[in-house]
């Protein structure tokens, strides 16, 4: 199904990894908060996660559709 399960990964100019999130499907669900999660760890572990405002959250359990900045 388009629009669901992508990361959209970004080194902004200043360095902060960002990740841009559609909604995540309840298989990969778990699979992409390991991913972020193990991102941000060896980034540091500093995130900052932000509700995205061109999108309209679809569904309460996806918590992917917003993005992580990390430093």
């Amino acid at each position: 199904m388009a629009g669901f399960d992508e990361l959209t990964i970004e080194i902004l100019e200043d360095g902060t990894i960002k990740t841009t999130t559609d909604p995540i499907s309840g298989p990969n669900h778990q699979n992409a908060e390991s991913f972020l999660k193990g991102m941000a760890d060896l980034a540091g572990g500093n995130t900052k996660r932000e509700a995205r405002k061109d999108k309209k959250h679809q569904h309460h359990h996806h918590h992917g559709d917003g993005h992580v900045h990390t430093h």
